[in-house]
This record gives structure tokens, C-alpha cells and sequence, in this order.
């Protein structure tokens, strides 16, 4: 059951993190061209070799004569290839790093080197369907919905007070703004319901809590759309560079990164705690650090993944995904992100103001840990 969740879970997670194939150039005809393609992409459109200890130039030194002994017409030879481009971004620091293969033979081998770190570490565990058990602390009443994103992609939403007087909101995806645009599907209703409390009836919230637990991001524009509705005035949360060129240290100056409120918003002084574990990444964990920046707001639960660059079309910037001949597609992350601290988080993740750490045990007792410490908070 727990490695059936994990595969589950990171089918999710990869299919959230695009291909590229609109890139591919024309067929490959050997592996050495290969090589020099995805060496060289990689050297102008990877974003953090400002701050990545990997020796980029090492790997072309030692793997450039391995994979021109390859032969692209040799079944072995083709597998022997994954396991070369795995090795040399083994230490990639980008945690939406993604190679993606074209092969049959290999096509089933995505290697992502964050997920292979952490899998390692001592307190790894597999995704866990907190909302589940979280419904035993519901009041009657609260709502669930789902919707289908134009990415293909379950996300589903819950609302409900606790107590009656904690409002409680969670999303397992980020397509909020897509699904409140959208018609005929019950995510909205969830949506509509959690704003109209903030909006309207804040008088009667004690508390907010927001679970983006096992939530893997998804819509930038879900960043603003969320937030905006708990803030009044813009909030700063950080900063953003883009590359300039085809320069492996060409970076844009570093630009304010600012959340603007939305319309006919109330102040809230109230407790805003926001929920986030181990699987909690990209979009997600912006959502972390903006409510952790809040006057009153809180983090509670795991340090999250540290995927923190988001990722756009390899059309868009000169760093991002890209495609190497019909071989394979690279998701890496199109700009470098800097908290409001002035720290990156990439390849490490934000941690909680209140570290509770995954405690199977009380789970299966029916027990979450995390969510009654927001609750007693």
C-alpha cells in the first residue's frame, strides 16, 4: 500500500512538471550528438549555477568519450545511456528537475535526483491522504469538491469549520482560479463557500487553516487568485532572475516578486496557519512562505520539498525545459526564486515555524498531529 501511494503520488507530480516535445529538434543519429545536446542546453539554460556545487564542466570531460563508445542502435546501449544521464545529475540542486526519455526501452525511467535524495534520508515516508482522517474533525456540513484542470489533473478541494469557528480549506493541486472560472463543477462551490466566510463573515473566524499537504503546486496565477484574498495591501514575497542570454552566468537583475490583495478585501487579524509536509512543492510552498510572511501567519508540519523556481514553457526564457532531439525532455525551472529573507530555499525547503514530524502510528489511530497543533495553536 505505501510504495502503491508514493507511484501514485509522483505520477501526479511528474505529469505536473510539462513536457517539452514542442522543442524536439529533428531524430537523433548517435549518442554523442545526444550528449553534446543535452551538455550544452544544460550549460546555458540551467538556472542555478550560481549557487549549484555540480562540476558542470567535469561531466563533459569524463562522460563525452562514454557516450560516443555508445551505439544508438544497441538495445543495451540505449539503457546504458539513462544510467550515464542519471550520474551526471545526480547532485542538480533544481528540485523540479525532471529527465524525461522517449524510448520504449527506457521510457519508464524518468530519473528525478531530488526524489532519489530524499527517499534516502531516515525520516522519509510516502504521501499520506490526511483529508481522510481529517474529516473526523469536520463539523456537519462542509463541503468537497473536485475538477478536472485543463492539464488533465484531479484536484480536489475541501471546506469546512472545525469547532465552528476555525475555518479549514484544502487543495491537493493548485487549479483554483481555473475551477472558479469555470461552470458546473462542485471545487467551485468549495472555493465560492471559503472566500464568502473571509469576506463576509469574518466576525465569526477565529481561525484559518490552510492544508496544502501532499500538494505538488500546479497554476502560478493560483498564487495571487489564494493569497490575495487574505491580505489587504500587497505583500512582498521575494524575489525573481531569468537568464539574459545563452551566458551560463547570465542572470536579469533580481526582481520584486509582490502578491497583490484582491478587491473589497477585509483586514484579517486573526491567526492564518497554513499546513505543509515533506510533499509539499512548487506553487505550494510559495504558498508556505506568503502565509509565513503574514503579521499572524504560521507554518505548521514537515519541511517542505525545496522546489521553489517555477517552471514555464522552454519557449517563454532562455532557462527552463527544453528537448533533446526525440531522446528525451529535461523539466528544470525556468527562473531562480530568493525569499523575502534574502535565503534560496531550492534544494532545500522551507521550514516550519512548528516542526511536527510524520507520525504513522497516530495516523492510522485516527489521530493528526499537524493538523491539532494548528488547532490548539
Amino acid at each position: 500500500m505505501k510504495n502503491k501511494m508514493l507511484i501514485t503520488f509522483l505520477i501526479i507530480l511528474l505529469a505536473s512538471c510539462k513536457k517539452n516535445k514542442e522543442d524536439a529538434a529533428g531524430p537523433a543519429t548517435d549518442f554523442e550528438q545526444i550528449f553534446e545536446s543535452y551538455w550544452s542546453q544544460m550549460n546555458t539554460k540551467y538556472m542555478y549555477w550560481d549557487i549549484d556545487t555540480t562540476n558542470w564542466d567535469n561531466t563533459y570531460v569524463k562522460y563525452k568519450p562514454l557516450f560516443k563508445a555508445l551505439d544508438i542502435s544497441k538495445d543495451a546501449d540505449i539503457i546504458k545511456s539513462q544510467e550515464y544521464f542519471a550520474e551526471m545529475s545526480a547532485s542538480l540542486i533544481d528540485s523540479h528537475f525532471v529527465l524525461h526519455f522517449d524510448s520504449p526501452l527506457i521510457s519508464q525511467s524518468d530519473f528525478y535526483p531530488a526524489l532519489v535524495r530524499k527517499s534516502k534520508r531516515s525520516d522519509f515516508h510516502s504521501p499520506f491522504p490526511y483529508l481522510k482522517i481529517d474529516s473526523s474533525y469536520f463539523d456537519a456540513g462542509y463541503l468537497t469538491g473536485t475538477y478536472i484542470t485543463s492539464d488533465s489533473l484531479r484536484m480536489t478541494t475541501a471546506c469546512a469549520f472545525i469547532h465552528k469557528n476555525i475555518l479549514y480549506f484544502n487543495c491537493d493541486r493548485f487549479g483554483l482560479e481555473e475551477a472558479y472560472l469555470s461552470k458546473g463543477n462542485r471545487a467551485k462551490s468549495c472555493i465560492d463557500f471559503f472566500f464568502d466566510q473571509l469576506t463576509n463573515h469574518s466576525e465569526s473566524v477565529s481561525k484559518v487553516i490552510i492544508d496544502v499537504r501532499n500538494n505538488p503546486g500546479g497554476n502560478i496565477e493560483d498564487l495571487n487568485f489564494l493569497i490575495g484574498h487574505l491580505i489587504s495591501k500587497p505583500l512582498k514575497l521575494g524575489y525573481t532572475r531569468y537568464k539574459t542570454g545563452l551566458s551560463k552566468l547570465g542572470y536579469t537583475p533580481w526582481n520584486e516578486a509582490i502578491i497583490q490583495p484582491s478587491s473589497n478585501i477585509n483586514k484579517l487579524s486573526i491567526p492564518i496557519i497554513v499546513l505543509g509536509d515533506s510533499f509539499t512543492i512548487s506553487l505550494a510552498e510559495a504558498i508556505v512562505m506568503a502565509i509565513h510572511e503574514l503579521p499572524d501567519g504560521h507554518f505548521i508540519g514537515e519541511q517542505t520539498w525545496g522546489a521553489t523556481g517555477p517552471v514555464a514553457s522552454g519557449y517563454l526564457y532562455y532557462g527552463g525545459p527544453f528537448a533533446v532531439s526525440n531522446f528525451m525532455n529535461v523539466t528544470e525551472s525556468s527562473a531562480e526564486f530568493k525569499y523575502v529573507d534574502g535565503k534560496i530555499y531550492e534544494g532545500i525547503g522551507f521550514k516550519p515555524d512548528f516542526v511536527v514530524p510524520f507520525d504513522l502510528t497516530k495516523l492510522e489511530l485516527h489521530h493528526d498531529t499537524i493538523l491539532e497543533q494548528a488547532i490548539f495553536l
